[in-house]
Parts: C-alpha cells; structure tokens; sequence
C-alpha cells in the first residue's frame, strides 16, 4: 500500500495491490482510524464510485438508464435512473453529506470533485458561521461547475460498519426528516426537479432495502401536496442500489406501468463563471531589479496576491509563515534561523509545546511584527509526494488564515536551497495554489510572496509565475485553466490531534498494509463480541481464516489469507472493537451517573515544562531511560467522588500513588470511567485476574513487556490498596480474610511495588504523561 521513501508530513500515498478494494472499506477505514487514534483521514484521488484507487473524479462506466416512471398522488413525475449524478441535469442535486459538510468520501467527495473546490470552501464557511449541522439536517449550497442550480446537502443517519436492528429502528425517522426537510428546500426555492441519491445507504452504513422504501415512502407523502415539484429522479450509480429503489417504487406505489429507459432527463443550464481576474500590470525581472520599491501585484476574486523583496521577519503582517525541521530545531534553516533571531527564544519554547494542527504548528509572533506564525514541516524534493505535499502545505496556512480571520499572510520561498526545490517549481506551485484558493475565497485575504533582497533569480521565477496566471499559460492551474479541480496522485492525508497520534495511526496502517498474508490483532474487547458479531464477520469475509485464542490474560484473532482479503477482514475487526468499545463507555458513564447524579465530564489538562510536578517527573523518567514529551493532569470529578465513597467503604486512610501503562486509545477512556482490566492487561497476569498497577516506572516497564514502541503513555493514578494477600494465578476476586469468612480483601500483591485491584473505583487517574525511549 505504501510507496517507497519516506512518508514525509501526514501524507501517505497509495499504490497497488488494494485498487480494486471496496469503497465500504474505505469508509470503514476511516472510521477506525478517527475512533482508535483521533484522526481525521482525507482520501485524496480515491475514486469511490468506481471502488479503486485512481486519480479520476468520474464513473465512465455509469451508462445512463431510466429504470422506472411514476406519477404520485399529486401528479409529480417519480423516476429511477441508474446514472452519475455528477452528470445529472435538474435544478437541485442532494448530497449525502456530513455533520461538519466535509466532503471526503463517497458521494459527496465526487460531487466536490466534479463541481470544484467551491463547494468544500462554501461548506467550511457555513459550519465556521454556524456551527455543526444535525443529522437530519438540510442545507442549500452552491452546485459549482455541476450542472444543476443547487446541490442540497442532507446530514443522513450514520450507523455503525455492522449496525443491529435496534440501532436501525432508531435511525429510520431521522432518514425521513432528511427527505423531508431536502424536499421543504425545494419547494422554498421553486425548484421544480430534483434529484435524490440514496442517503446513508453508502458508507453511513444504512441497509438499502430500508433505505429505498423509506425514501420512497417519505416522497410518497410529502408529494400529496407537491407545491409546484414537477420531478422527483433517484438517482444512483450502483446496481444493487437502483434495484432496490426500483423494487421500492414498484411495491410501495402499486403502479403497473412499464419500464421505460433512455427518455432525457430535463435541464437547465450549467452553471457558469465568467468573472475575470483582474490584475495590476506586472512588471519585468529588470523592471523589479531596477526599483525594488514597486511591489508587482495581482488582484484575483478577494485575494490580493503581491511580490516583494525584502526579509520575512521584518514583515508587518498578520501571518507569517516558516519552514522548521521535523524536531523543530530553529537553527537548521536561513529562514527559522532569521525569525528566531528577531522573536527571541520564546518562539522556540512555544513551539516545542505546540500541538500540531494538520501539517501546521501556530505560534504567537512574540517580537515578530505579526499576530502568529504558520511553522511548516521542511518539504524535500526527493519524496516522492514533494509537489504534492508543498500545495498543501500552502493551502492549509490560507485556510488556517481564513479561519483565524486573518487578513494578510506573508510566505517565504518555502522548499529552494537545501530543500533542493528550484526556484521555478517552488514559485509555480506556490502562485497556483494561491490562485486556487482565491478562485473559491468568500473574503479578503492579503498574500505576499517575500523574496531575500539579493535573491533576483527566485524573484524573476515569481514574477513569471504570476504573469502565467493572467495569461492563463500556467502550468500548474488545471483548476483555472479546465475549470475543473485539481488531480490529486491517490493518497491518505492523516489530521490527527498531535505528533503521536499520527505516527501510532502511520505505524497501524503499515501493521495492516504490509504483511504476508497474516495479521494478528490483541484486543481484550474481543471478548465482547457477540454471536451475532461472529456471524456476520464469518458471513463477509469466507476466503480468509479466523483464529481466536486466549493466552495469559490476553485476547487474540489472527487472520490468514490473500494480502488484501486479510487487510479488509482486519480493518473490518477492528471497526467492530470500536464500536464494542464505545458502547462499553457508554455503558459504564450511565451507570456512573446513577450512582453519582452527576454528569460525567473530564478534561486532560497540559502541564508546563517549568512546573515544579513536571521537572519532577522529567528527572524519575530520565533514569529509567525515557525522555517525557507531555505530561498531562487529568480532571475526572465524577470518578473523584465514586472513589471517595470507596474509599469510605474500605476504610482506607491513604492512598498509593501507582502506574500503569496504557495503549494510546485508551487513555481517554481511563479519563472517563477509570481502569478496567480490558484496557491494559498485564504481560503476564501472575497474580491474578484484576487490574494491575506499578508502584514505580522501572516496574511498570516490567510489568507490561509489550513490543517496542515509538511512543509510551503512563497514568499515575491514586490507588487504593487497603488490606491487602499475596497474589497467584487464576484469582478472579480477593479470598476472605482469616478474621472474618464474609469479608474480602481489598487487593493483591505482587511483592513491595505490584498491586492488583478488582474495583474499577478504588483508582482514579491523575496524570498522563506520554514519553519516548531516550535511545530513539
């Protein structure tokens, strides 16, 4: 799956042997790797409709064909058409869209391929000004380049890879309020077609023969009083799916008419844009050699885009962007080196503890003459995703502008000296991809291009850059010159919550990916799997082998077969344990909150290097060979209290301050409802079935001898121990005490530093702190 080289920023881009995989698995991978790591992947040059990996936004294979026509109640024209609704002429298309109207996936990733990078722009503009939308929600947004008036996007039900008939039941009448408010737009707009796919039967999960009679039921009704729609098309491009809706028609409307195919559909114009840029005259390279005072500038749509000579940190701007080595080292680049020297030291101590926002770090400007700094990850020409990952490095700082409500943004050369980049591919990319931006910016953004003083060859290349756009002999434009977006090499851009949580979800990815035919997963929630869970499991994937076994405590599901049938069936596991899980969660907050009447909140809560508790552990860790990268003090006031009541029950005077480690996607769920025994296993459960702690790390260490890795994550937890026996194996709960055959012991020990506990509450977590290996 993954090219050869180095996976440079949160780029990973894609190859054969899995272009012929499913697009269900792509949503299901998705899901996985934003509920296991926190991450949220775009798929980029992923065709979903065609279910493999290819850089084309279409379906050429999609021949159009109307499979059933109907007249409703009403008199409106019902009809079921096998097509490409990319191609389809009404005045509205419905998009199966998203809660935050992210379109990277399915549907509705084609759709904003087709119809241009305007309508994700639009889309992030609505959520910033009015915050998520409801499922069942729908909205009206620009149709771009597709051929219709208006694209309509509805917030379906998403179920669960693998969703029960409860959960189902439950998302059915939020389906019909989708369709319904989709159909109210129409007729608030006067559209008199429109054109509907089958919402949430992709990757949301929702079975499609529920969905097709639920549509066309829902359309059924609503039509009783169409209020001036003429026709209603349902439109897909699959199949299986126009069967079903075909077959819906036919059962829930009793109409006996033929099938007919091949009858146009009925249209309007496309849309179009003949809004021309306009633009300062630029001047020649001997011009601007000559004047260095005169400033060559483009105006394209709101965004100003200006050339100029001089220092990056001499700028007065909102916004200025550097270029920093992937351990944020100041002193690696003429650029950083030149904004350290002018911002002081506080830049890089801020920097060192700034959280990573897809492939950005922002900084305040400190003695900077700007609000903040964009930092982006050095970009070397030999990966193979260079060109690639240098525009959207680009792109993020605009939209990260934009967010901000910034209003001017100044970028260095990003990528030319050691980054091995010349002048003119930096200066062509970097102008197109803010000619990109621009095309689709709804406000006003000022964007300068600062060039070194004696640097006269990147200025020229810049300046060529510049005029190309007006020319429209750019080539690196597409997007301007076709009308069209972007191509995209197929790839996954990860955007995850830190530094560590991408690399975990790199390394997981490559666990999964690269293998010979073999995948072990350890997961104690396999335990919790369900017969009907083993079934379809079972059902979906017949051409690999599935083994369970339990050994030591631990829970195992290995998986053999071909390189791509195990890499589905794993990823398929694994979006079972987490929905497993999340239902676990939710579980053990609602018994929380009974016992408490409180609400179960938590927050995690950075420590600061120079804080006396973190230099603390900063010097306990260095000892035992780790280097601490983030300690973080939890805040868990429902957990607080349910320990308190233990500890009154137990009669416990104190309480031991322990560890534990625990893998990365567990830490929140520690946070929220304590310590449980699935959760992080010992290597070797000598002293019993419960939950183990350590009383120092060098134990802890011992305790859990997992397979090296890059990142480790250790709670430090107060514990109550009480009265406490020697441990052995096998002991699901503590024996009676001698005194007394109807009381138990609190605890068991595994000598002065292991203690294994058998009541969540008697731990709450206090801190977690992620480190490395020193020798990494």
């Amino acid at each position: 799956m993954f090219c050869e080289g180095t996976m440079a920023g949160n780029v990973i881009p894609l190859q054969e042997p899995f272009a012929n995989i499913k697009g269900q698995f792509y949503s299901t991978l998705k899901q996985v790797l934003q509920n296991k790591f926190g991450c949220q992947p775009i798929f980029e040059g992923v065709d979903f409709k065609e279910y493999s990996i290819t850089a084309q936004a279409t379906n050429p294979s999609v021949i159009r064909e109307k499979r059933f026509t109907g007249v409703l109640p009403g008199g409106v024209l019902l009809s079921v058409w096998k097509d490409d609704l990319i191609n389809v002429r009404v005045d509205a298309v419905v998009n199966a869209a998203n809660t935050q109207l992210e379109h990277h996936g399915g549907l509705a990733q084609s759709l904003c391929l087709a119809g241009g990078p305007k309508i994700q722009f639009e889309s992030r503009y609505f959520i910033k000004r009015n915050g998520e939308l409801n499922t069942g929600d729908a909205v009206e947004g620009t149709a771009g380049h597709l051929p219709c008036k208006a694209l309509i996007h509805a917030v379906g039900p998403c179920l669960s890879p693998y969703p029960t008939s409860t959960e189902v039941a439950l998302a059915e009448p939020l389906l019909k309020k989708a369709i319904k408010n989709v159909l109210k737009i129409v007729v608030k707009q006067q559209f008199k077609t429109v054109a509907i796919p089958a919402l949430s039967s992709g990757i949301f999960n929702f079975p499609r023969d529920r969905c097709a009679d639920i549509i066309v039921s829902t359309v059924k009704h609503f039509c009783q009083n169409p209020r001036g729609i003429e026709e209603i098309l349902l439109v897909n491009n699959d199949e299986p799916t126009v069967w079903e809706m075909e077959r819906a028609c036919r059962q829930l409307l009793t109409s006996n008419q033929p099938l007919t195919s091949n009858q146009p559909l009925t249209s309007n114009q496309p849309f179009t844009s003949n809004q021309p840029f306009t633009s300062n005259q630029p001047l020649t390279y001997s011009q601007a050699v000559a004047d260095k005072n005169v400033s060559p500038s483009l105006q394209l749509g709101s965004v100003l885009m200006t050339l100029k000579w001089g220092k990056i940190e001499e700028q007065k701007t909102d916004v200025i962007v550097n270029s920093v080595s992937a351990d944020r080292d100041f002193t690696k680049g003429a650029i950083s080196s030149a904004l350290l020297n002018k911002a002081g030291f506080a830049i890089w101590e801020e920097l060192k503890l700034a959280k990573q926002n897809g492939s950005i770090f922002v900084t305040s400007g400190h003695a900077l003459q700007c609000k903040q700094v964009y930092h982006t990850l050095y970009i070397y020409k030999g990966d193979p995703a260079a060109q690639q990952l240098l525009r959207a490095a680009v792109f993020e700082c605009l939209w990260m502008a934009f967010l901000s409500q910034m209003r001017s943004i100044a970028f260095p050369a990003i990528g030319t000296g050691g980054l091995q980049f010349s002048n003119r591919e930096v200066a062509s990319i970097m102008v197109s991809t803010v000619a990109e931006y621009a095309w689709n910016s709804p406000e006003a953004l000022k964007v300068d291009f600062i060039i070194f003083p004696s640097d006269m060859d990147t200025y020229k290349a810049f300046e060529e850059a510049m005029t190309s756009i007006i020319s429209g002999t750019s080539t690196s434009t597409p997007a301007l010159e076709q009308g069209g977006p972007v191509k995209h090499a197929p790839c996954i851009r990860l955007n995850g919550p830190s530094d560590e949580s991408n690399l975990e979800a790199k390394r997981w990815l490559n666990d999964i990916f690269t293998h010979s035919g073999v995948v072990t997963i350890r997961n104690n929630f396999i335990q919790h799997f369900g017969e009907e869970d083993y079934t379809k499991l079972f059902l979906s994937h017949k051409s690999v082998s599935i083994q369970e076994s339990f050994d030591k405590g631990h829970t195992e599901m290995t998986i053999t077969g071909k390189p791509c049938d195990v890499a589905y069936a794993a990823v398929q596991v694994e979006a079972m344990l987490c929905r497993i899980h999340k239902s676990f969660v939710q579980e053990e907050r609602r018994a929380m909150s009974v016992m408490t009447k409180k609400r179960v909140t938590f927050q995690r809560k950075t420590v600061d290097h120079n804080n006396p508790t973190y230099l603390k552990m900063e010097s306990d860790f260095i000892k035992e060979g780790l280097f601490i990268l983030k300690v973080e003090k939890v805040e868990t006031p429902t957990l607080q209290v349910l320990f308190d009541l233990k500890k009154t029950q137990l009669q416990c005077l104190s309480s031991q301050k322990m560890f534990q480690l625990v893998p990365s996607q567990f830490c929140d769920t520690v946070c929220q409802i304590g310590f449980h025994t699935e959760c992080a296993p010992p290597t070797d459960p000598a002293f019993g079935e419960g939950i183990y702690f350590s009383g120092s790390v060098r134990k802890a260490l011992e305790v859990w001898r997992e397979k090296h890795e890059e990142y480790l994550y250790f709670v430090e937890a107060d514990v109550l121990t009480g009265r406490s026996t020697p441990g052995r194996p096998g002991i699901i709960e503590p024996p009676v005490t001698d005194t007394n055959p109807k009381v138990l012991f609190d605890s068991l020990s595994g000598g002065p530093e292991v203690s294994v506990v058998f009541s969540t509450y008697q731990a709450v977590p206090k801190y977690i702190i992620t480190c490395s290996n020193i020798d990494e």
